[in-house]
């Protein structure tokens, strides 16, 4: 592993722990050059690489990367937690595996971040489907605020029932 300090890739571990519920492990490392200490992330990736299929038609990997960076932005300045955005990103990498053998259409992740993001935060949600719908009036926004709004009040209705 190369050395975020120094660059050299002359390095020993010193401690490995499962993370995240054993998706991950973690590995505390000191570089024999410098000295310094650091942190790495091993994350198992599945036997076939699975390919996302853009808008365009132009086929690309999959990266749980840009689904987080997704949820971030949507997310930004929001009372949410890195850890609820983390396991947010989780949950919809697993999802997409689970339904996908080799290629996922964009679209398919597009609606699983959504769904997400509607659970998490509401405005959250508005950022991220006006830009990922691309949203062209003012009246299409107000038609997914008041079907939020709806949906808010449906499930009012259900807590009432128990």
């Amino acid at each position: 592993m190369i050395c975020p300090n120094c660059g050299k890739d002359n390095d020993k571990v010193i401690d490995s722990r499962a993370s995240d519920g054993g998706k991950v492990v973690r590995r505390r490392r000191e570089c024999l050059e410098c000295g310094r200490r650091f942190t790495t992330y091993e994350r198992a990736e599945p036997a076939a690489r699975l390919m996302v299929i853009k808008r365009d038609g132009t086929r690309q990997p999959f990266d749980r990367d840009k689904v987080l960076r997704g949820i971030q932005v949507a997310c930004g300045k929001r009372p949410i937690g890195e850890d609820v955005k983390e396991r947010s990103a989780d949950e919809i990498e697993e999802e997409i595996h689970r339904q996908y053998d080799r290629e996922v259409p964009s679209r398919a992740i597009g609606e699983l971040v959504k769904a997400k993001l509607r659970d998490i935060d509401e405005v959250a949600y508005i950022r991220f489907a006006s830009e990922y719908d691309q949203f062209k009036s003012l009246e299409e926004i107000k038609s997914q605020i008041e079907l939020l709004g709806n949906r808010v009040k449906d499930v009012k209705d259900q807590q009432k029932l128990f």
